[in-house]
Protein backbone atom coordinates (compact mmCIF):
# COMPACT_ATOMS: atom_id res chain seq x y z
CA UNK A 1 0.00 0.00 0.00
CA UNK A 2 1.19 3.31 -0.57
CA UNK A 3 2.30 5.60 2.67
CA UNK A 4 0.71 9.33 2.87
CA UNK A 5 3.11 11.39 3.82
CA UNK A 6 0.98 13.52 6.26
CA UNK A 7 1.70 13.83 9.88
CA UNK A 8 -0.09 12.67 13.06
CA UNK A 9 -2.29 15.09 15.35
CA UNK A 10 -2.81 14.01 18.30
CA UNK A 11 -5.94 15.43 20.54
CA UNK A 12 -6.60 14.90 23.92
CA UNK A 13 -9.21 15.81 25.58
CA UNK A 14 -8.64 16.15 29.51
CA UNK A 15 -11.23 16.83 32.80
CA UNK A 16 -9.41 16.65 36.52
CA UNK A 17 -6.81 13.57 34.76
CA UNK A 18 -3.50 14.88 36.92
CA UNK A 19 -3.26 11.51 38.40
CA UNK A 20 -3.53 9.96 34.79
CA UNK A 21 -2.78 12.23 31.74
CA UNK A 22 1.03 11.58 32.63
CA UNK A 23 1.31 7.90 31.45
CA UNK A 24 -0.64 8.97 28.12
CA UNK A 25 1.57 11.79 27.01
CA UNK A 26 4.93 9.59 28.04
CA UNK A 27 3.62 6.92 24.85
CA UNK A 28 2.57 9.71 22.35
CA UNK A 29 5.87 12.32 23.36
CA UNK A 30 8.51 11.67 20.82
CA UNK A 31 6.66 9.35 18.66
CA UNK A 32 7.91 9.27 15.50
CA UNK A 33 4.85 9.24 13.56
CA UNK A 34 2.99 11.47 15.34
CA UNK A 35 3.73 15.79 14.56
CA UNK A 36 2.17 17.70 17.52
CA UNK A 37 -0.08 16.79 20.41
CA UNK A 38 -2.58 19.13 21.65
CA UNK A 39 -4.29 18.99 24.96
CA UNK A 40 -7.67 20.35 25.51
CA UNK A 41 -8.09 21.26 29.64
CA UNK A 42 -11.67 21.11 29.53
CA UNK A 43 -11.79 23.50 32.74
CA UNK A 44 -9.99 20.65 35.25
CA UNK A 45 -9.96 21.63 38.76
CA UNK A 46 -7.14 20.32 39.98
CA UNK A 47 -3.59 19.86 38.63
CA UNK A 48 -3.97 18.13 35.02
CA UNK A 49 -2.38 21.65 33.76
CA UNK A 50 0.48 21.29 35.52
CA UNK A 51 1.24 17.69 34.40
CA UNK A 52 0.88 19.30 30.73
CA UNK A 53 3.01 22.28 30.67
CA UNK A 54 5.81 19.81 32.39
CA UNK A 55 5.83 18.37 28.47
CA UNK A 56 7.43 21.31 26.49
CA UNK A 57 6.30 19.84 22.97
CA UNK A 58 2.93 19.73 23.87
CA UNK A 59 0.01 22.45 23.58
CA UNK A 60 -1.88 23.14 25.90
CA UNK A 61 -5.42 24.73 25.53
CA UNK A 62 -6.86 25.62 28.89
CA UNK A 63 -10.88 26.07 28.91
CA UNK A 64 -12.45 28.64 31.78
CA UNK A 65 -14.90 26.08 32.13
CA UNK A 66 -16.36 22.63 32.03
CA UNK A 67 -18.26 22.17 28.78
CA UNK A 68 -17.61 18.48 28.03
CA UNK A 69 -16.10 16.52 26.05
CA UNK A 70 -17.64 17.48 22.55
CA UNK A 71 -16.37 21.06 22.70
CA UNK A 72 -13.50 20.46 23.87
CA UNK A 73 -12.96 18.44 21.02
CA UNK A 74 -14.19 21.09 19.08
CA UNK A 75 -11.37 23.26 20.51
CA UNK A 76 -8.49 20.98 19.33
CA UNK A 77 -9.82 19.92 16.02
CA UNK A 78 -9.42 23.83 15.05
CA UNK A 79 -5.99 24.25 16.53
CA UNK A 80 -4.60 21.10 14.91
CA UNK A 81 -1.78 21.64 11.77
CA UNK A 82 -2.29 18.34 10.13
CA UNK A 83 -4.67 16.42 7.89
CA UNK A 84 -5.00 13.22 10.25
CA UNK A 85 -6.02 13.08 13.50
CA UNK A 86 -5.39 10.79 16.34
CA UNK A 87 -8.34 11.19 19.18
CA UNK A 88 -7.21 9.64 22.69
CA UNK A 89 -9.02 10.27 25.97
CA UNK A 90 -6.66 10.81 29.27
CA UNK A 91 -7.58 7.81 31.60
CA UNK A 92 -6.07 5.41 29.88
CA UNK A 93 -4.07 3.06 31.53
CA UNK A 94 -1.12 0.32 30.55
CA UNK A 95 -0.89 2.48 26.95
CA UNK A 96 2.90 2.78 25.35
CA UNK A 97 4.10 4.02 22.14
CA UNK A 98 3.29 0.52 20.35
CA UNK A 99 0.14 1.06 21.31
CA UNK A 100 0.02 4.59 18.93
CA UNK A 101 1.86 3.01 15.91
CA UNK A 102 -0.76 0.24 16.33
CA UNK A 103 -3.31 2.66 15.81
CA UNK A 104 -1.75 4.66 13.25
CA UNK A 105 -0.46 2.65 10.61
CA UNK A 106 -3.80 1.79 9.56
CA UNK A 107 -4.77 5.29 8.31
CA UNK A 108 -1.02 6.31 7.38
CA UNK A 109 -0.63 2.94 5.13
CA UNK A 110 -4.21 3.29 3.38
CA UNK A 111 -4.92 0.16 4.69
CA UNK A 112 -7.95 2.12 6.65
CA UNK A 113 -9.75 4.84 6.41
CA UNK A 114 -10.37 4.67 10.54
CA UNK A 115 -9.05 3.19 13.02
CA UNK A 116 -10.66 2.48 16.62
CA UNK A 117 -9.55 0.59 19.61
CA UNK A 118 -11.03 -2.03 21.18
CA UNK A 119 -9.66 -1.58 24.86
CA UNK A 120 -8.70 -4.83 27.26
CA UNK A 121 -12.19 -3.45 29.18
CA UNK A 122 -14.41 -2.80 26.54
CA UNK A 123 -17.84 -4.41 27.08
CA UNK A 124 -17.98 -8.41 26.62
CA UNK A 125 -20.15 -7.99 23.42
CA UNK A 126 -18.02 -5.57 21.79
CA UNK A 127 -14.69 -7.64 22.47
CA UNK A 128 -16.63 -10.62 20.99
CA UNK A 129 -17.92 -8.31 18.11
CA UNK A 130 -14.01 -7.22 17.14
CA UNK A 131 -15.57 -3.39 17.54
CA UNK A 132 -16.31 -0.81 20.80
CA UNK A 133 -18.31 1.49 18.27
CA UNK A 134 -18.26 4.40 21.47
CA UNK A 135 -14.41 4.16 21.77
CA UNK A 136 -12.68 7.26 22.24
CA UNK A 137 -9.50 6.12 20.95
CA UNK A 138 -9.59 6.86 17.01
CA UNK A 139 -7.46 7.96 13.67
CA UNK A 140 -8.92 9.20 10.94
CA UNK A 141 -8.92 12.66 8.70
CA UNK A 142 -9.55 16.08 10.29
CA UNK A 143 -12.01 16.63 7.57
CA UNK A 144 -14.19 14.39 8.53
CA UNK A 145 -14.66 16.55 11.77
CA UNK A 146 -13.49 19.93 10.88
CA UNK A 147 -17.22 21.28 9.26
CA UNK A 148 -19.30 18.62 11.98
CA UNK A 149 -18.09 20.53 14.62
CA UNK A 150 -18.42 24.09 14.31
CA UNK A 151 -21.70 23.90 15.44
CA UNK A 152 -20.09 21.78 18.92
CA UNK A 153 -22.50 23.56 21.67
CA UNK A 154 -25.36 21.80 19.74
CA UNK A 155 -24.56 18.64 20.18
CA UNK A 156 -25.03 16.58 23.62
CA UNK A 157 -21.84 17.22 26.01
CA UNK A 158 -20.87 13.41 25.15
CA UNK A 159 -21.90 10.88 22.61
CA UNK A 160 -19.25 12.49 20.05
CA UNK A 161 -18.04 9.11 18.96
CA UNK A 162 -21.54 7.84 18.21
CA UNK A 163 -21.92 10.82 15.69
CA UNK A 164 -18.53 10.93 14.62
CA UNK A 165 -20.16 6.83 13.73
CA UNK A 166 -22.83 8.97 11.14
CA UNK A 167 -20.37 10.60 9.58
CA UNK A 168 -18.22 7.43 9.28
CA UNK A 169 -20.97 5.29 7.47
CA UNK A 170 -22.46 8.33 5.48
CA UNK A 171 -19.09 8.70 3.66
CA UNK A 172 -19.14 4.17 3.77
CA UNK A 173 -15.22 4.85 5.16
CA UNK A 174 -13.58 1.61 5.93
CA UNK A 175 -12.70 0.74 9.47
CA UNK A 176 -9.78 -1.02 10.89
CA UNK A 177 -10.50 -2.33 15.09
CA UNK A 178 -7.36 -2.00 16.37
CA UNK A 179 -6.89 -4.61 19.42
CA UNK A 180 -5.56 -2.78 22.75
CA UNK A 181 -6.36 -5.96 25.18
CA UNK A 182 -3.84 -4.67 27.66
CA UNK A 183 -5.10 -1.13 27.86
CA UNK A 184 -7.70 -0.45 29.82
CA UNK A 185 -10.30 2.99 30.40
CA UNK A 186 -10.37 4.27 34.21
CA UNK A 187 -13.62 3.74 34.60
CA UNK A 188 -15.88 6.91 36.56
CA UNK A 189 -16.83 5.37 40.02
CA UNK A 190 -12.34 4.76 40.30
CA UNK A 191 -11.89 8.54 39.74
CA UNK A 192 -14.75 9.79 41.94
CA UNK A 193 -16.23 7.74 43.74
CA UNK A 194 -19.71 5.10 43.38
CA UNK A 195 -22.56 7.46 43.36
CA UNK A 196 -21.13 10.67 41.72
CA UNK A 197 -18.82 7.95 39.22
CA UNK A 198 -22.55 5.96 38.46
CA UNK A 199 -24.26 9.73 38.11
CA UNK A 200 -21.76 10.29 35.36
CA UNK A 201 -22.29 6.81 33.41
CA UNK A 202 -26.01 7.66 33.57
CA UNK A 203 -25.22 11.20 31.91
CA UNK A 204 -23.03 10.13 29.35
CA UNK A 205 -25.32 7.15 28.69
CA UNK A 206 -28.09 9.72 28.27
CA UNK A 207 -25.92 11.54 25.86
CA UNK A 208 -25.45 8.73 23.58
CA UNK A 209 -29.33 7.92 23.18
CA UNK A 210 -29.65 11.69 22.84
CA UNK A 211 -27.32 10.69 18.93
CA UNK A 212 -29.03 7.47 18.46
CA UNK A 213 -31.89 5.69 20.45
CA UNK A 214 -30.74 2.43 21.32
CA UNK A 215 -32.33 0.46 18.07
CA UNK A 216 -30.92 2.97 16.08
CA UNK A 217 -27.76 2.54 17.95
CA UNK A 218 -27.63 -1.17 17.14
CA UNK A 219 -28.32 -0.41 13.38
CA UNK A 220 -25.59 1.77 13.76
CA UNK A 221 -23.52 -0.79 15.00
CA UNK A 222 -24.43 -3.67 12.46
CA UNK A 223 -23.35 -0.61 9.82
CA UNK A 224 -20.20 -0.21 11.30
CA UNK A 225 -19.43 -3.67 11.22
CA UNK A 226 -19.80 -4.18 7.88
CA UNK A 227 -17.12 -1.30 7.32
CA UNK A 228 -14.70 -2.83 9.45
CA UNK A 229 -12.02 -4.84 7.87
CA UNK A 230 -10.90 -7.97 9.94
CA UNK A 231 -13.93 -8.06 12.17
CA UNK A 232 -14.97 -11.33 13.92
CA UNK A 233 -18.14 -10.94 11.91
CA UNK A 234 -17.28 -9.16 9.04
CA UNK A 235 -16.66 -12.46 7.49
CA UNK A 236 -20.50 -13.51 8.57
CA UNK A 237 -21.71 -10.50 6.44
CA UNK A 238 -20.02 -11.18 3.71
CA UNK A 239 -20.98 -14.83 3.34
CA UNK A 240 -24.35 -14.03 4.59
CA UNK A 241 -24.35 -11.38 1.43
CA UNK A 242 -22.69 -14.09 -0.99
CA UNK A 243 -24.96 -16.81 0.05
CA UNK A 244 -27.81 -14.42 -0.72
CA UNK A 245 -27.23 -13.06 -4.08
CA UNK A 246 -26.18 -16.60 -5.28
CA UNK A 247 -29.81 -17.80 -3.61
CA UNK A 248 -31.43 -14.48 -5.83
CA UNK A 249 -29.09 -15.87 -9.12
CA UNK A 250 -30.23 -19.24 -8.47
CA UNK A 251 -33.96 -18.69 -8.03
CA UNK A 252 -33.45 -16.65 -11.69
CA UNK A 253 -32.28 -18.92 -13.62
Amino acid sequence: MRHINMGVSCIICAYNEEPRIRSVLEAVVHHPLVSEIIVVDDGSCDGTGHVVEQFPSVTLISRPHNSGKTVAMAAGVAAVSGDIVMLLDADLRGIKPTHITALVEPVLSGKADVTISLRGNSLWLYRMIGLDFVSGERVLHVSLLANSLRNAYELPRFGIEVYMNTLIIQKQLTIAAVDWCDVTQARKIEKIGFWRGSFAEMRMIFDVLRVKYPAAALVQTCQMLRLTTASPVHEVFRVGQNWWKDLVAHLRN
